[in-house]
């Protein structure tokens, strides 16, 4: 069985990993949602562009899309990297609970 001191060192580092992971968390947050901005600013332009090329105007929004795909591109995965920072946060506090419910059961023991 592991002694309380180990569990307590446990639940520390794991507080720190969750600290930092919290502060990540608002870094893929920004990046996420300077990507989103930065897909919507040049999707706009190119369906500006595209009408103003006399385009097909039932073409122009697969047209546009295609033409930003990249771009939509780095705005999924940005989303992705924060949706998995969260999961990963999410992991840390189970693990934290698992090893705060070891200790209260050896404390009742």
């Amino acid at each position: 069985m592991t002694d309380s001191t180990t569990i307590a060192r446990e639940i520390y580092e794991s507080t720190q990993r969750l600290e930092k992971a919290s502060s990540m968390l608002f870094v893929l947050a920004k990046e996420w949602a300077e990507a989103e901005r930065d897909y919507r600013i040049a999707l706009a332009k190119e369906t500006v562009r595209l009408k103003d090329e006399k385009m097909n105007i039932t073409l122009v929004p697969d047209i546009a899309r295609g033409n930003t795909a990249e771009l939509k591109f780095q705005r999924d995965l940005a989303e992705a990297r924060y949706r998995a920072g969260i999961y990963s946060v999410d992991a840390i506090k189970s693990q934290m609970t698992g090893l705060q419910t070891i200790i209260k059961f050896q404390s009742e023991i």
